[in-house]
């Protein structure tokens, strides 16, 4: 697993903890409707920057769920990226349907997940991070939660590794 520079290594399973993250930079693709598809549909796009690009690929993949059914009138947004190696990275081209995003330092709460990568997994998850911030008012949310995706479509359910994250800072 080759993690992008200064990146701490994934959460250890049904542990919740508090990570810091550097600046990194990335190739994104946006995709609004079934949030549930999103990671699918955005595969081939970014696959083809990082390959047109000669970029090597690293792990996690981010999905950054930035507007749910849950919100009146809004329609379910997710933002999926590939995460360059290290952020200093300028790519040649950039196709019309990615773009290449810049992220600021962050601190989450983060829990470490095993197994499919279901949006059930994601949903029960989530509710445990937003159960411990109530229980840790320190701490207040300061961005869209977003989930790490650490293993290949190849890899045995039983055995994928992800992270549910939400951005956090102190009160």
């Amino acid at each position: 697993m080759v993690l992008p520079t200064g990146f701490p290594e994934p959460a250890q399973i049904g542990v919740i903890e508090v990570k810091q993250y550097p600046h990194y930079r990335a190739v994104t693709y946006t995709h609004a409707g079934d949030l549930r598809q999103a990671t699918g549909i955005a595969f081939n796009p970014l696959f083809q920057h990082i390959s047109n690009n000669q970029i090597a690929m690293t792990t996690p993949v981010e999905a950054r769920y930035t507007a749910t059914s849950g919100e009146i009138d809004a329609v379910p947004q997710a933002e999926v990226s590939f995460l360059y190696p290290a952020p200093n990275i300028a790519p040649s081209s950039v196709n019309s349907a990615v773009e290449v995003t810049d992220t600021s330092p962050m601190t989450v709460v983060s829990i470490g997940v095993r197994g499919a990568y279901t949006w059930e997994s994601y949903e029960n998850n989530l509710q445990k991070l937003k159960d411990w911030l109530q229980e840790h008012p320190e701490y207040e949310i300061v961005g869209p939660p977003r989930r790490f995706f650490y293993n290949s479509p190849m890899t045995p359910e039983a055995t994928k590794i992800s992270e549910v994250q939400i951005p956090i800072k102190c009160r």
